[in-house]
């Protein structure tokens, strides 16, 4: 581990020393398993580690080569990973298929593409980089299952030992032949390197006469169909047409399978990604590519302006009031950074950024209410009002002058209503104080919004919305 002593040491400048200090423990020490697809929030749990301090940790991390990152677009019904990225680039906008499910899913950033952290194999050489030689269940909890499937020994002793047939490992280009007692429950005979699936509804009378079954595995994956057999027994022929070895399951589709991986922990989703102002500083190549368009169903957008900006250069001289904006700025970006947002650009003396939830945004917009405040007060002037404006809603994420951006009516909406703001009110929308943490946060600070109902520039109808004073 010798020739990565510098790495760490350049990783302890730019990051959280004690993050560090715990990345360098895992690469060290960590089991192998513990190094793929490594879970940054369930890293940050088990260490007791601040998330954003974390995350940023893995990235600076990445990019000095420690780990490779990936975007894996997740199954939303199992869990499974149905496809991984080394970029964002190549990240689809169509449909993913999963087999196990038999369901077609759009790649939502929200939920569905998992960022993940995998040791780089030039620091340590660990199983996971030849994923063909992991044993059969190491290949379904480490490559196929994502690392928000919450599994323990227990819990997948239990899904090998009570939820499964049978498997076994097909070597390519070979044939197997496997013996089986139907129950009369639904079955699938699923193989999570091709992702081909084959359904089996197990019904009717039993019966002793042997039933057939063959299945070939190719390049090609067949869509999932179901066929009608009766409890009892069944010779099952496997055929691997494959380069590769291949590792057919028999799965009994009831509650404990169900149950074993319907349990799910926190995961690192690509929209936090997006939103998380290390990514958008260390990360800048990785953007979407001209003609991508990725969809976010819930983002929440913050916008703020200096008000009077210009007038305040006439009053003061360029000089001091160059001064004063950039301490405003500096304000800002530490704010909204710390509230796990991110400035997605600067325009002028106003600022877009975004955050994941509501609640985070309200509680940024609180605090550079009281910074502005507290910089005026120190300066003994009363220059510096910055008008806030808040929405949450869908959008796209979509490359605009060569930066990672958003489009859509959400984003015009929230930089309309932070017009409407005169002074330091913060103005935001139903959206927004309708989540029930926003509310929980005003009614801590006795703060009681203004409804009222507005009309925006370039939007047809007048919305409501709420001054927060």
């Amino acid at each position: 581990m010798s020739d990565n002593q510098a790495q760490f040491s350049v990783l302890k400048q730019t990051a959280d020393p004690a993050v560090a200090e715990a990345i360098q423990h895992l690469i060290e020490e960590g089991k192998d398993h513990e190094l793929n697809r490594i879970n940054a929030l369930d890293f940050s749990r088990r260490t007791g580690l601040d998330e954003e301090r974390v995350i940023s940790g893995f990235l600076h991390a990445s990019r000095l080569g420690l780990f490779d990152l990936t975007w894996n677009v997740l199954c939303p019904g199992c869990g499974g990973v149905l496809d991984a990225h080394s970029t964002l680039k190549s990240l689809r906008h169509d449909d993913y298929h999963c087999g196990l499910c038999a369901c077609g899913y759009e790649a939502s950033v929200d939920e569905q593409v998992e960022v993940a952290f995998t040791v780089s194999p030039r620091v340590r050489r660990i199983a996971a980089h030849d994923p063909n030689t992991l044993p059969l269940w190491d290949y379904f909890k480490q490559i196929f299952w994502s690392s928000g499937v919450d599994f323990n020994e227990e819990s997948f002793a239990a899904l090998s030992n009570d939820v499964v047939l049978d498997a076994l490992e097909l070597p390519a280009h070979e044939k197997a032949v496997l013996s089986l007692q139907l129950p009369p429950e639904f079955v699938i005979v699923f193989e999570p390197v091709t992702h081909a699936a084959q359904f089996i509804d197990v019904q009717g009378e039993p019966t002793k006469e042997r039933q057939q079954l063959s299945l070939m595995y190719n390049k090609i994956q067949a869509p999932s169909g179901t066929m009608t057999l009766r409890p009892g027994p069944l010779r099952l022929s496997l055929d691997n047409q494959t380069d590769v070895r291949v590792l057919p399951s028999v799965f009994i589709a009831a509650d404990a399978l169900h149950h074993l991986i319907g349990k799910r922990k926190p995961f690192l989703t690509a929209k936090r990604m997006l939103t998380n102002q290390t990514f958008r500083d260390v990360f800048k190549a990785d953007n979407l590519n001209i003609d991508q368009r990725l969809k976010i169903t819930s983002l929440t957008f913050l916008f703020t302006d200096l008000k009077g900006s210009t007038a305040l250069y006439e009053r003061v001289g360029d000089l001091a009031a160059f001064d004063l904006v950039r301490a405003h700025f500096h304000a800002l970006l530490e704010i909204i950074s710390s509230e796990k947002g991110a400035v997605v650009k600067t325009i002028g003396d106003a600022v877009m950024a975004t955050f994941i939830r509501p609640e985070h945004a309200i509680v940024a917009g609180l605090r550079i209410r009281a910074a502005m405040d507290a910089l005026n007060a120190e300066r003994g002037t009363g220059d510096l009002v910055v008008k806030i404006g808040i929405h949450e809603g869908p959008c796209l994420a979509v490359m605009l002058n060569e930066r990672q951006d958003y489009f859509g009516q959400t984003v015009n909406i929230a930089a309309r209503v932070q017009g409407l703001s005169t002074s330091q009110a913060i103005h935001i929308t139903g959206p927004v104080i309708d989540a029930p943490a926003v509310a929980a946060i005003l009614d801590r600070q006795a703060i009681k919004p203004i409804q009222k109902q507005a009309a925006l520039r370039g939007i047809a109808d007048k919305i409501v919305v709420y001054e927060i004073p």
